[in-house]
């Protein structure tokens, strides 16, 4: 716990950096097979940190009504559940979906008002007891304090904290995958197609390795205004992992729609860009996916285009080690 605590000052008031920290660490600390944070928007809980078997899940929107978690924050009391095929208070359907037979909630408090639940998840009942519910208790007051003090200015910065990248200011990879689940949702509803374009900026590694990550720090935050720039209002742009985009598109059209905004991305991205007295050329390889046709939910979807994006990829390698030889 006192290392923890010293990682946490390390990062800040980055509070998703805390949250993603936070429920890597749970799950050794209480022997849990996963972790989640949820935080609390509108009627639902949504998880915006996640790890082992919820992993998958980040992003995920869990209905306040008839869920364990609704009651944690409602009450804003520790409560554990021995058997989720059991216990008429959690939603079982979200349950076997991930997995989880026991689990333990503690309520996440900015000020006097619960935030969040901080979740502790096993495959297996009766996995919990007193002990691992004073651990994860405390590990809910690490995250609660965060939570003041990243969000002193207002409820509005604490939203934007835990679903934005703090380098770029992009959507991070939770709010991304929240809004193309419902995307989907929406498409299957009103049968309307739905675009994805995975992109990964070429030669980051490179750069750091030869300029350092100062200079790869700048570089990405131009390629993500770049990327933000050739995307419409209503697409969601979202810096997805290190080198990794991804775009949402909303409407779409096909094919036309699909292959409109890849051009607009190359053309907003490949063009040089200068910092600190030198040129540095920018390029990625882009791949796109669309609903129905490729994926029915979002991991399909997404591992639809990440192929296409990797075999445009291997492509510009080729043709660049091609132009090198000649």
């Amino acid at each position: 716990m006192i290392r923890l605590q010293t990682d946490i000052a390390k990062i800040g008031l980055d509070l998703h950096e805390v949250m993603d920290l936070v429920v890597d660490r749970a799950l050794p600390l209480t022997g849990a097979d996963g972790a989640v944070i949820e935080l609390v928007e509108d009627d639902y809980l949504v998880y915006r940190a996640a790890s082992g078997i919820a992993r998958a899940r980040e992003g995920l929107k869990l209905s306040r009504e008839n869920s364990l978690s609704g009651l944690c924050v409602e009450t804003g009391a520790t409560l554990r559940c021995d058997d989720a095929e059991l216990d008429p208070r959690v939603n079982q359907e979200y349950c076997r979906q991930i997995g989880a037979r026991s689990m333990i909630l503690v309520p996440l408090k900015y000020k006097d008002v619960t935030v969040g639940v901080l979740k502790a998840l096993s495959q297996k009942p009766r996995q919990f007891g007193t002990p691992h519910m004073t651990l994860l208790g405390l590990l809910s007051e690490l995250v609660g304090a965060t939570i003041f003090y990243a969000t002193k200015y207002g409820r509005d910065d604490l939203f934007f904290k835990a679903t934005h990248d703090s380098l770029t200011g992009l959507a991070n990879r939770a709010l991304f995958i929240d809004r193309l689940r419902s995307a989907i949702a929406l498409g299957s509803r009103d049968k309307r197609p739905v675009g994805v374009l995975m992109i990964d900026m070429d030669d980051l590694k490179k750069i750091n390795d030869t300029y350092g990550h100062r200079v790869g720090d700048a570089v990405i935050k131009e390629f993500a205004a770049r990327s933000r720039a050739g995307a419409r209002a209503s697409d969601t742009v979202a810096r997805l992992g290190g080198d990794e985009f991804g775009v949402l598109l909303k409407p779409v059209d096909l094919p036309g729609g699909i292959d409109a905004a890849i051009q607009r991305q190359y053309e907003m991205i490949e063009t040089p860009f200068q910092f600190e007295h030198r040129v540095y050329h920018m390029h990625a390889s882009i791949g796109a996916a669309n609903y129905p046709e490729d994926g029915k939910d979002v991991s399909g979807l997404l591992d639809a285009a990440d192929r296409r994006m990797y075999v445009i990829k291997r492509q510009h390698k080729c043709g660049t080690e091609l132009h090198q030889a000649i």
